[in-house]
């Protein structure tokens, strides 16, 4: 079969490699679509870590850090009965372990790490339920202060994860939800995937208040102490965090009162929020497929990733058989 393997930064190769045997509950998944996770690729491709401390070798592991995909289980591993030959699956969580990624014509899996969809489903519209399963995480985390309904709802980050954001908040029942964005294409998008108003995050056309105009819950997408702090001067109750912070962010005195406002940190990954994530897609509350700027070989991996970088596609999704 053929596996991408980044070899050093800045270059990648689509390289020959035996067809994996899957083990003890695993899967063997002929791969039929991964979308880009644009974090992942823009930093092990440019050469940075993903989180802050990781160390990061090359060449690197074959076949990452491809992880939102979707593609057709063809054998089964020794006990494993949760899977069928033929089921159509997109997996669900990045294990976290050094092990084959998804950038490539087959991999082995968990069953336990992979959810079944309808074959009817184009792969479009299914490869990024891992992301998906991720922003799901963050809702979890505001449903244990009550949730979002009839809440009005604020997204910094209009992004991959933003714009699944907007849709989740929807399905969740949010009463109003507005989507903040310096890019205006980004925002267009947004409000077409169901965002009742998108804005710039001019502080000078927006004072700061935590009463007038005020979110009632927020959630910061993009990581950036700026946009995380703009999000806190203007949110009632809680600021939820989604976005890999790389600094530190300002806890002022003014967040103290009025009331207390509340920075909420990351949950885990779990299978209930891509059960949830899987319902949305399946009842047309949740579109993926919108998120998709191009569909490219994996021969043209450089040229994906490049499209990330200079903000020309929110995501790619590679086909490794074309």
């Amino acid at each position: 079969m053929k596996i991408l393997q980044i070899e050093s930064p800045g270059h990648a190769g689509w390289i020959d490699a035996p067809v994996p045997t899957p083990g003890p509950g695993e899967v063997l998944v002929r791969v039929l679509g991964v979308a880009t996770c644009p974090h992942w690729d823009l930093h092990i491709f440019g050469g940075q870590p993903m989180f802050p401390g990781m160390t990061l070798s090359y060449p690197y592991i074959p076949g990452a850090p491809g992880h939102e995909a979707a593609g057709d289980v063809v054998a089964l591993g020794p006990g494993a009965t949760k899977l069928r030959v033929g089921a159509r699956v997109a997996a669900w969580r990045d294990t976290g372990k050094p092990r084959q990624g998804f950038y490539a014509q087959f991999n082995t899996f968990h069953e336990d790490d992979l959810l079944e969809l309808p074959a009817t489903l184009e792969f479009a519209a299914i490869a990024s339920l891992e992301l998906a399963m991720c922003v799901e995480v963050s809702f979890q985390q505001l449903a244990t202060l009550g949730g979002v309904a009839g809440r009005r709802i604020g997204l910094s980050g209009l992004g991959p994860a933003g714009l699944v954001a907007v849709q989740l908040a929807r399905a969740h029942g949010a009463a109003e939800v507005i989507g903040i964005d310096p890019l205006p294409e980004r925002r267009a998008l947004a409000e077409k995937l169901g965002a009742h108003r998108t804005l710039a995050p001019d502080a000078a056309a927006w004072p700061a208040s935590r009463s007038t105009g005020a979110f009632d819950d927020a959630i910061d997408l993009s990581g950036v102490p700026a946009s995380i702090e703009f999000l806190m001067d203007r949110t009632r109750r809680c600021v939820a965090l989604f976005g890999v912070l790389r600094e530190d962010v300002r806890f002022a005195s003014r967040h103290l009162f009025g009331p207390g406002l509340i920075l909420m940190g990351y949950g885990d990954h779990n299978r209930a929020a891509a059960e949830t994530a899987r319902r949305f897609i399946l009842d047309g509350q949740l579109r993926l497929a919108p998120l998709i700027s191009a569909t490219l070989p994996f021969t043209r991996y450089a040229e994906g990733v490049e499209q990330l970088r200079r903000k020309a596609a929110i995501k790619v999704l590679f086909d490794p058989w074309a």
